[in-house]
């Protein structure tokens, strides 16, 4: 199975027109932009933790990924009934920033300006929330796909975030540095691949490669979260009573995931696995009630997982001011 699907043509042609996308409000969940800018950053706590969403922007791609194992038209009946546009998908992207002690650990660097123009806002973000990327102590990447780790460069190639220990899955490490993966895969996919091997060989970053259940600091875990790619991880934060996951990719969509977790998209290496992984993660947060931030969730996209029959809802946290 392909490792991402769309081609570089219709990313490239998405990328130029997602300013100027437009449909009938009906169908929309999205509201009207504002006149000005809403802030891109979201604070609370997991006990004594204290946490901020900060986003990297967003960007759109084609529904055609979705449910790929599903009737397509069933696929686009769903989304409508719930507001969403058939034919385009919108997708936040949600960054997890915890301060725990003396640690300041950063989820994912984003897509820097290598991916799509209305994405690479994480830097800006982060200056807005008054967070200095100069004393992160840890950045932890879940996957290597662009909108994750892309951003790992500045204009000089070098780290952007120079002081931090960069810490990334053995397994994930592996699948993209094996030799000739890039002449294995089609041709569509093999900028993805040389991007996640420039990425990885960013100058300036020393990797500490890891495996389930590394700790990074006390009360932030790694765990194993395969299926979107061979090796992704999801971070788990716990102080106290409370806990928060947060899911990387391992699930990507707030409606599809949790109503139909059977599908899968085609953009998850293994299909199988991905299921296989999103109905643990499910269950394990509907069991124990733990709070989830999806990366691509609609911002600041934390809440909480219901079991509704023999699937389940996603129930978003409730904003305090």
């Amino acid at each position: 199975m392909p490792l991402f699907k769309p081609t570089r043509r219709e990313i490239m042609k998405l990328a130029a027109a997602a300013p100027a996308f437009a449909m009938p409000a009906a169908v929309r969940a999205e509201l009207g932009r504002p006149v000005g800018e809403n802030p891109g950053f979201f604070r609370f706590s997991v006990g004594d933790a204290r946490i901020t969403i900060v986003s990297d922007g967003w960007f759109s791609l084609p529904t055609t990924g979705l449910g790929i194992n599903a009737p397509r038209e069933e696929v686009q009946a769903f989304l409508e009934a719930n507001y969403l546009s058939p034919e385009e998908g919108y997708s936040h992207t949600n960054h997890l920033y915890v301060e725990t002690g003396d640690a300041k650990v950063l989820v994912d660097v984003g897509s820097g300006n290598r991916f799509f123009d209305t994405a690479g806002q994480l830097m800006r973000n982060l200056d807005a929330a008054g967070i200095d990327p100069f004393a992160i102590t840890h950045v932890v990447i879940t996957h290597a796909h662009p909108d994750h780790i892309w951003g790992i460069r500045d204009d000089f190639d070098e780290a952007i975030i120079p002081d931090a220990e960069y810490i990334l899955g053995e397994a994930e490490h592996a699948h993209w540095m094996q030799d000739g993966l890039v002449n294995r895969v089609p041709a569509e996919d093999q900028q993805f691949v040389v991007g996640a091997v420039n990425s990885i060989e960013t100058e300036g970053v020393e990797w500490t490669l890891v495996g389930d259940g590394y700790e990074v600091v006390s009360g932030v875990t790694l765990f194993d979260t395969p299926g979107h790619t061979p090796g992704h991880m999801s971070v788990r934060v716990d102080s106290g009573d409370s806990s928060l996951i947060a899911l990387g990719d391992a699930m990507s969509h707030a409606y599809t995931n949790f109503a139909h977790p059977g599908w899968y998209n085609n953009f998850d290496s293994d299909g199988e696995q991905t299921v296989a992984t999103r109905k643990r993660l499910l269950d394990m947060a509907a069991e124990d009630r733990i709070a989830v931030l999806g990366y691509h969730f609609p911002f600041p996209g934390v809440g909480h997982v219901k079991r509704d029959g023999d699937a389940y809802r996603f129930v978003p946290a409730l904003w305090q001011f």
